[in-house]
């Protein structure tokens, strides 16, 4: 994929790329041929009561849609790629469908809209009545034409939008003129349904409400964007408010201004000639807005739609020849094909029609993309850290709220549209994973465990799902609740933590014997509040018992990658600990030493400090603020401010350095305070005194001791280990697991003058 998205030359940024074709969208069609009508039917209250409603569930969605955005890099597809990041190929390639097939639905629709406004100028009295093939004749023509514009260059038809804004702005602003040049009357308190069955409110809202589905415009550019995370959520929200302020004015000025009866309001013929009626100077500002306003939002289809039948065949969804793109970028092939269903949609026969079937797949979409945001909330994934905050219960109530409208709206089109996603799904399914069931109940759920554990068998290359997995070490639960408390807030319920009681040479122990020692930890854990695996294990030896169990350790893709140890007073078991931890690295496991200094402050709910001190001289880095991160979503350490700091040699270095890690903190999403500290003539461990003698818990890197070095090594840790509340040493020795943070030194340029912290 990363090919074909490196062929485009221009990327747009957040208003030409996102709230420009997203805003225009919205003040399109619909505001300028229907609004006149929905007051006409339902009056003012209930055309508040739709305008609300139809943007409460855009709001939510377009939230979600800008949460998911901004945790992922994104790339072209639009809607289709932010699920099928969250969901998998098949799942997003179900919703891709959906969203392709209404992208191009939207262009038929608009194109239905910009055919009744052209052939409103039908001279009547020279060539006689509007013949029956008219507007499917005009529309056919103008799907044709806008298609071949849109396949030369979207930088040229994005640039075309600014003057159509500036257009839309002129005549929104000659209808107010014109409403207050003229007399006022009481808005109609009541619902009519002059035009529409009585209780047809849901079928106004059906036509009304692709009218705000604007904001998928701009989401669908995502490939052409420069920033699209940060571009989506702000042109999104930006667009979103922007459409809700002047759909909730235009209806006050069409219900108060006494110039037209709301009986011809209310007819669906009358379209445009509501505002040139109303509006200052007539049409003269109303028509060609609207034009333009139309016809941009028609191309914003063709744009759109394309690049997600792209992104299906990039991901191997789709033939692979409509992923081919021109000189410029545009997928041309793509474009053709789009405009030829297009076409072919020009058969469901009229405006109203084409409403109905984009509003039910446009919810859909808004179905799905808030069940991920809210699932990837519920989850709680340590790396899901979006720039935008939207709990899971809103994101519930937009699914829930769209699911509820598509069945008010037609339950026949939503029965379509479920069809069409999950055959669609099950395609897609069979493509890449051949079923093989067994009996309903048992076999179900060996299925369900047995396709997790297999997708987990790939977790340690996905860099956005690292969790720690930790195991720690322990003679006594009762001696070491600290340490057990610790451990079990690295995790914060989003990792997996097991505790482990060797009996060495204990001789031949019961199964008996080991249960009661297992029941006996897991009471003392459950007491504590701590979720945690109990196990007990009889070994010959410490050294090759904690190597051989940490080895085998966990299940397929569940393997620990973390082991902890306390560290005690007794220098020759810290040696031998030492040794262990060597033998630990050698298989790839991360380690955690922690020593508590005050284990009465230690108790207290409400940490304020942990300090990180990263050297760059290992790779330990990425690993202690993770689990700084991990430590602040307890809710004692919440509060908590993370401090990283780094001592280096030079004076001059200070300001890159700063800047280094000032970057990689944004990138990270990660909260925290960078401080660069000269050495000037001191010694580590005097500087880490003096600026962490206070925190709550200090985190260190440390290196891999050589054989021969652990006493003197064990000396410098106890000498280190003095500072702080807790202090922890890190090292990171699974080099598959990607952190989801930044700070390495490749990403800091030449590293000067930096020590290892032990």
């Amino acid at each position: 994929m990363a090919e074909n998205q490196d062929v485009y030359k221009k990327k747009f940024g957040t208003f030409l790329g996102v709230y420009l074709p997203s805003t225009l969208t919205v003040l399109g069609l619909i505001m300028y041929l229907r609004f006149g009508w929905v007051v006409g039917n339902v009056g003012l209250p209930l055309t508040i009561v739709i305008v609300l409603l139809a943007n409460i569930i855009t709001f939510i969605t377009g939230m979600s849609a800008a949460a998911i955005a901004t945790n992922i890099k994104v790339g072209v597809g639009g809607v289709y790629y932010l699920i099928s990041r969250s969901l998998g190929l098949e799942t997003g390639g179900a919703i891709g469908v959906a969203f392709y097939i209404s992208r191009t639905l939207s262009i038929t629709f608009y194109a239905f809209g910009l055919a009744e406004l052209i052939l409103l100028f039908w001279p009547i009295e020279a060539w006689g009545a509007l013949p029956e093939y008219a507007i499917p004749l005009m529309t056919a023509i103008i799907i044709i034409a806008i298609t071949f514009a849109s396949g030369k260059s979207a930088e040229l038809v994005l640039k075309f939008q600014v003057p159509m804004l500036i257009l839309v702005v002129i005549s929104i602003l000659a209808l107010m003129a014109g409403v207050f040049m003229n007399e006022l009357r009481m808005p109609e308190l009541t619902a009519s349904y002059r035009t529409v069955p009585d209780g047809g409110f849901w079928i106004i809202f059906a036509v009304f409400f692709p009218g705000v589905t604007g904001f998928l415009a701009g989401i669908a550019m995502s490939g052409d964007l420069k920033t699209p995370g940060q571009s989506i959520k702000m042109g999104t929200i930006y667009s979103v408010l922007t459409g809700v302020a002047v759909y909730l004015l235009i209806p006050v000025l069409l219900s108060i201004t006494a110039v037209l009866p709301f009986e011809q309001m209310a007819d669906e013929s009358y379209g445009l000639r509501t505002w040139s009626d109303v509006a200052f100077m007539g049409g003269l500002f109303i028509y060609p807005a609207a034009c333009g306003a139309i016809l941009s939002s028609a191309i914003g289809s063709v744009l759109s739609g394309p690049r997600v039948l792209q992104s299906l065949s990039m991901d191997g969804l789709a033939p692979k020849f409509l992923s081919k793109v021109t000189k410029t970028g545009q997928p041309a092939i793509a474009t053709w094909v789009t405009g030829a269903v297009a076409l072919s949609a020009v058969a469901l026969g009229d405006l109203n029609t084409a409403a109905k079937f984009v509003t039910v797949l446009f919810l859909t979409l808004y179905v799905v993309i808030n069940i991920v945001a809210a699932t990837e909330k519920l989850v709680a994934e340590p790396s899901f850290r979006p720039s935008v905050n939207v709990p899971w219960y809103v994101s519930v109530l937009g699914a829930v709220g769209s699911l509820y409208v598509m069945y008010l709206i037609s339950p026949i089109a939503l029965a379509f549209a479920f069809l069409l996603e999950a055959g669609c799904y099950l395609y897609f399914k069979k493509k890449s994973l051949e079923q093989q069931w067994g009996d309903v109940n048992a076999g179900l759920w060996m299925k369900i465990a047995r396709f997790s554990l297999l997708r987990m068998n790939h977790y340690h290359v996905k860099q956005r799902n690292w969790r720690p997995i930790i195991l720690l070490f322990v003679k006594d639960i009762s001696d070491r609740i600290e340490l057990v408390k610790l451990a079990a807030a690295f995790g914060q319920n989003r990792g997996i933590f097991s505790i482990s009681k060797l009996l060495v040479n204990a001789g031949e122990p019961t199964r008996k014997t080991r249960k009661v020692l297992k029941d006996r930890m897991i009471q003392k854990v459950q007491r504590i509040g701590v979720d945690a695996f109990c196990e007990v294990h009889e070994v010959d030896s410490l050294h090759s018992g904690i190597l051989n169990i940490s080895r085998g350790h966990g299940i397929s893709g569940l393997k620990t990658n973390t082991i902890m140890f306390g560290w005690s007073e007794d220098r020759e078991a810290n040696s031998n600990q030492l040794k262990i931890i060597r033998s630990l690295s050698r298989i790839g496991k991360n380690i955690i030493l922690a020593k508590f200094n005050d284990h009465e402050n230690w108790k207290v709910d409400n940490h304020r400090y942990i300090d990180v001190w990263w050297s760059g001289a290992e790779n330990n880095g990425d690993l202690m603020l993770i689990l700084s991160y991990m430590l602040t979503l307890n809710p004692e350490w919440k509060h908590a401010n993370i401090r990283i700091r780094e001592v280096i040699d030079h004076e001059e270095d200070q300001r890159f350095f700063a800047e280094s890690i000032k970057q990689s903190l944004k990138e990270a999403r990660i909260e925290a305070e960078g401080e660069i500290i000269i050495k000037n003539g001191r010694s580590f461990t005097d500087i880490l005194t003096t600026y962490s003698s206070e925190a709550d818990l200090v985190m260190l890197g440390l290196k891999v001791t050589s054989p021969g070095e652990e006493e003197k090594h064990a000396a410098k840790i106890d000498q280190l280990s003095r500072v702080g509340k807790v202090c922890i040493f890190v090292q990171n020795n699974n080099l598959d697991d990607t952190f989801p943070v930044l700070l390495t030194s490749e990403n800091q340029g030449e590293p000067t003058g930096r020590e290892s912290n032990s």
